[in-house]
């Protein structure tokens, strides 16, 4: 699968970015739902043997890449640093690097950034597991300003010591998010659990609650009729007036250290989160009539542990969800009621905790990167499971792919890939 760059391609490639440039900006896509839009072209079953454009190597970390403006953004661990790289997406040629902070170690994987960047016009932000969030040039990788959740905000950095929870223990890993002029982090710290900043400037807009930043990240949604960023902490998913920060609701979720990983999804009135000991959770939201300001209820609807999920992040389709779960399966789930329609063994070989699937809503389909580097793209039916296609395409990872104009950016422990899944 390690081909040499052919100078064709390239050329070909290039003109297909500049003609039909596409970005994956931030973790999990354009809308932070797993979606690939829905004017993009889109495989209807992947090659035999996806073309490598390119490959890299690479130092640790589990960060995801992200692109826009032909422009490649991702981070490693490099001589003991979480380090910021910027390549061009065409020839994999590097821009520039900057290190970020000094790197995070536990037991849970190899040491390095955990924490997706996120690329806003000429900007790029980026934390570290430690807490230290930067807004970066783009063009050059000058630090334009930058602020620290523990100096800054009081924020608990421990690692994995004693009962220490959520980004105390292993770090920060869940990746802002940008809100128009605005810039929401899970930060921590009293008074601080979620923290908005002027995204130009870094200053403070508000900041709000105590809860310990577990390790999702947070999401902005309409639910009830009301605009609003989710968060799922260490402690609860909560809900937060993206204006002002003032909570909205709140519904309690405790488990063992607060291994709080996967990212709220949003359905309707529906939000659904889930974690290794908690089980697949689906809470509905709902808002007093002519309430002012509006006065929210949250109820747990339903629980399914046989669908719990450890640290990936499902995706839906329609009012169903799909996701990798911890007996090694893919699952299929009514988000309305937490039924299992369906679930299919045979992708995950690893054990059930270790399991990961980084997952692509590819208009009817879905694309699944899992742990062990193979691509299977299968249909988004509620009613069974029907595999379209399958191949391998890197080694072991914990990544979520980006997606644009045709090509998948991917890594593994060792390599950075650009691989062409697209006839």
């Amino acid at each position: 699968m390690t081909l040499p760059v052919k100078s064709a391609l390239v050329f070909l490639l290039f003109c297909c970015t500049t003609l039909f440039a596409s970005d994956w900006p931030q973790w999990r896509g354009p809308a932070r739902d797993g979606h690939v839009p829905a004017d993009w072209t889109v495989p209807v079953a992947l090659p035999a043997a996806p073309k490598v454009l390119w490959h890299v190597p690479v130092g640790n970390g589990v960060a995801s890449p992200v692109i826009a403006d032909n422009k490649l953004v991702y981070l490693d661990n490099r001589d003991d640093k979480e380090t910021v790289h910027a390549l061009d997406a065409v020839d994999a040629k590097e821009l520039w690097s900057h290190s970020l902070d000094e790197v995070h170690r536990d037991n849970q994987s190899v040491p390095g950034p955990r924490c997706t960047p996120v690329i806003d016009a000429d900007r790029v932000y980026v934390q570290s597991c430690r807490g230290e969030l930067q807004c970066l040039s783009l063009v050059d990788g000058h630090e334009i300003w930058q602020t620290n959740y523990v100096k800054d905000f009081g924020a608990i950095y421990i690692g994995e010591k004693g009962k220490a929870a959520g980004a105390s223990r292993h770090g920060n890993a869940g990746s802002p998010i940008i809100d128009g002029a605005h810039l929401i982090a899970c930060v921590g710290g009293v008074g601080a659990s979620v923290a908005c900043f002027d995204k130009l400037t870094g200053n403070v807009i508000w900041k709000s609650q105590d809860d310990t930043p577990g390790y999702a990240a947070p999401v902005i949604a309409t639910l009830a009729g009301v605009r609003q960023v989710i968060c799922f902490t260490s402690d609860a998913v909560m809900s937060l007036n993206v204006s002002d920060g003032a909570l909205l609701w709140r519904s309690p979720v405790k488990t063992g250290l607060g291994r709080h990983a996967t990212t709220p999804v949003v359905v309707g009135d529906h939000v659904v989160v889930a974690s290794f000991t908690a089980g697949l959770v689906g809470l509905k939201v709902t808002r007093d009539a002519g309430s002012d300001p509006p006065q929210f209820q949250v109820e747990q609807d339903w629980v399914s542990n046989d669908s719990s999920i450890n640290f990936s992040s499902p995706v839906a389709v329609g009012h169903y969800l799909y996701g990798p779960g911890m007996n090694k399966n893919l699952f299929c789930v009514d988000i309305d009621t937490g039924k299992q329609e369906w679930s299919q063994t045979g992708y995950f070989t690893t054990s059930g905790g270790q399991v990961h699937a980084g997952l692509l809503v590819m208009s009817h389909n879905i694309l699944v990167l899992t742990n062990e580097g193979q691509l299977v793209l299968f249909a988004a039916d509620s009613k069974s499971f029907h595999e379209i296609s399958k191949v391998q395409v890197c080694g072991a990872n914990w990544c979520n792919p980006a997606y644009a104009d045709g090509n998948l950016y991917l890594r593994d422990a060792k390599e950075l890939y650009c691989v062409r899944i697209m006839p």
